[in-house]
Formats: structure tokens, sequence, C-alpha cells
């Protein structure tokens, strides 16, 4: 069943995880997103359930926020279909949009805050900023790393991590809800001030 909440929560900030759905995506770079918002669930032990907003979404309050969490269900390259929808039904701003994404400009378990930016080659990205109209959302760029060989990056970025990969992605995951955390708490600034700092 569809959730439905009030639509009157002001202070509501979304936090929106991108990767493509189905288990034969699950884990690999390009869902950085989903694997980030499943840790984070587990942490908080929430339960995302669907919603006819093409996404799969939980409510909750956490580090004294209210938050929605969401997954889009339309495929990386549509993301903004469900991004736009949820934002345009909660009246959530694109200044109260965390997107955490892949990127493959950053090595495996680095990350960077970014806000108001272009899409940097992206597509999730690119769909979310052609749906809102708006770039002002927030972006945690969590990285992925480049391919070593001759491999065509839209078939990298679906591959799965290595065994010494996915032991920095996993003790990455906190650093990466801390930066959510400081981002929805004290605002990107000093969000970016603590976070990317870390060269």
């Amino acid at each position: 069943m569809p959730l439905v909440w009030s639509v009157n929560e002001t202070s509501l900030h979304l936090v929106v995880g991108l990767g493509n759905p189905g288990e034969k995506y699950a884990l690999t770079r390009h869902n950085i997103g989903f694997q980030f918002l499943d840790f984070l669930a587990s942490r908080h032990q929430l339960l995302f359930a669907q919603s006819k907003w093409q996404a799969r979404i939980v409510r909750a309050s956490l580090w004294g926020r209210s938050v929605l969490l969401a997954k889009p269900e339309t495929y990386m390259n549509l993301s903004g279909q469900a991004v736009a929808a949820l934002a345009g039904f909660f009246r959530v701003p694109p200044e109260r949009i965390l997107v955490v994404h892949d990127d493959i400009d950053l090595e495996v378990g680095r990350i960077r805050i970014v806000k108001a930016r272009g899409a940097g080659g992206h597509n999730g990205i690119r769909s979310i900023i052609e749906h809102l109209g708006d770039r002002a959302f927030v972006r945690i760029r969590v990285g992925v790393g480049r391919p070593s060989g001759p491999v065509p990056v839209e078939h990298y970025v679906l591959s799965r991590f290595n065994t010494e990969e996915s032991a920095r992605i996993s003790a990455v995951m906190e650093r990466i809800e801390t930066g959510v955390r400081l981002v929805l708490a004290e605002g990107p600034g000093p969000a970016m001030n603590a976070i990317n700092a870390d060269r």
C-alpha cells in the first residue's frame, strides 16, 4: 500500500540514494546510493515500502530532523522523475534535497560534498536537474574509482567491488552518514568544511 503523510511538514528533508532496482544491480558501483540507504535503514531500524512516487521510501526522525529517505525505482537515467514527484508532493525545495551517488572521478572510498553543481557526466544527477529545473540540491559524491583497463565506463559502473574495495566501501558508510547528518543539522557549508578537508 502507498504511504501517505501530511504535506505540511515545513522542515522535511529529502535524502535520495541513487541506483538501479533489482537484484541484478545490487551492490554494484552504480548502486552505492542504495547501499548507503540500506546501511542507514539497518542502523536505525527502518523499513522501506513501495509508494506511488516511483520510489521505495521511509519517513523517519533522524538527528533531530524530519527525513524522507527514497530509493528511486525508475532506473538511474530517469531518477529525476521520482525525485521531482516526491519533492512536489511533500513540498521539499531543492535546498532541502540531498542526493548520495557514485562518482568515478574519486578513488574508491573517498567522499565529497558539493552543492548547486552540474551533473558532471552522471546521468542520474542530470535527470534530477532536468526534472527539478534546479541544481540547488546537495550531493554526496562517493568514489567508486575508474576502470584500470579498456573497460567502457557504462560497464564498469555496473560491476561489483572486489574484496579490498568492498572493505573500503563498508568502512566509509559511517562517514557518509556523518556527512548527511552535518548537512541536515548544520548546513552544507560546515558539512563541506568537515568532510571535504579529508584529502
